[in-house]
């Protein structure tokens, strides 16, 4: 049998299948664009159409599936739009879904990764919640752009700290419970970075493998937000959504380290400070 990658083409989901391919098992990619897989992947794993707004792909996603890796795309912030694909797994007998969740989400009803949570639990399906802090590809990702074009850490999350985690670890987290779905069934885990840093420690590494002088400027809440929609043109929805974690990240609910990666895996999770000197590219 195999097990069905959602999110493929995105920061964990290509982690989660380079993990579960080491584990030798059997995998189908999927996502909206099959060209895009295709091109990543190539011919030798199979990849699929899934979109969750449409129930007639969901058959074909699931042939011969018997574990998922679920992911819930950023455009979709409600999370009744993910529960007929819930519902359909739930028909198919699926042995394990393990469910990209967030830090603390088990006590924040705001974020729709709590009712998605919740609604897997309650369907009955053997579930494994994968419940990361925040990653350090959203640094060399999407928050890349102020810091190569102005050296400034744009965000808005105040003085908080927060126990950032390679999308590296995340992918292998997922991959180890999905392999042996028995052992790891009906289970959650927290899986966090090593240390608890603020932006400002993160500017200061950023400014010693850069060797430029990285700022954070700790934008507020308005300001961030008319900046993404109407500079960087990001989706309304979209910087809604960061906006309310970076409201829980200055409540402190970031900031928590544990040892669950460790645990699990077997493995020390990576430093941002080793994230950084491996992606210095997205940096300059």
């Amino acid at each position: 049998m195999k097990i069905l990658v959602t999110g493929a083409s995105g920061n964990v989901g290509k982690y989660v299948a380079q993990e579960l391919l080491k584990l030798d098992e059997e995998i189908v990619v999927a996502g909206t664009d099959k060209s895009k897989l295709e091109k990543l992947y190539g011919d030798r794993i199979e990849s699929t159409i899934l979109d969750f707004t449409k129930p007639k792909t969901f058959e074909s996603a699931l042939v011969n599936v018997d574990r998922v890796f679920l992911m819930r795309p950023p455009h979709l912030g409600k999370p009744e739009e993910l529960y007929p694909f819930i519902d359909y797994m739930k028909e198919q007998g699926i042995k394990l879904v393990s469910f990209l969740s967030l830090m603390g989400v088990e006590n924040n009803p705001i974020p729709p990764h709590h009712k998605i949570e919740k609604f897997i639990e309650n369907s009955g399906i053997p579930y494994s919640h994968i419940r990361p802090g925040f990653f350090m590809q959203n640094l060399s990702g999407i928050h890349s752009a102020e810091i190569k074009e102005k050296d400034e850490i744009f965000i808005p999350a105040g003085n908080s700290k927060t126990s950032f985690i390679d999308a590296a670890d995340i992918g292998l987290s997922i991959a180890t419970v999905l392999h042996e779905p028995e052992k790891y069934k009906n289970s959650t885990y927290t899986i966090t970075g090593p240390e608890s840093l603020d932006y400002f420690e993160i500017a200061e590494i950023l400014s010693e493998v850069t060797k430029r002088r990285i700022k954070y400027v700790k934008p507020r809440f308005l300001k961030y937000r008319n900046y993404y929609i109407k500079i960087r043109g990001l989706d309304k929805k979209y910087v809604n959504v960061t906006i309310a974690l970076y409201f829980m990240t200055r409540m402190g609910t970031a900031k928590v380290v544990t040892d669950e990666f460790q645990r699990l895996t077997g493995q020390e999770p990576r430093t941002f400070k080793e994230f950084a000197e491996d992606n210095i590219n997205r940096f300059m």
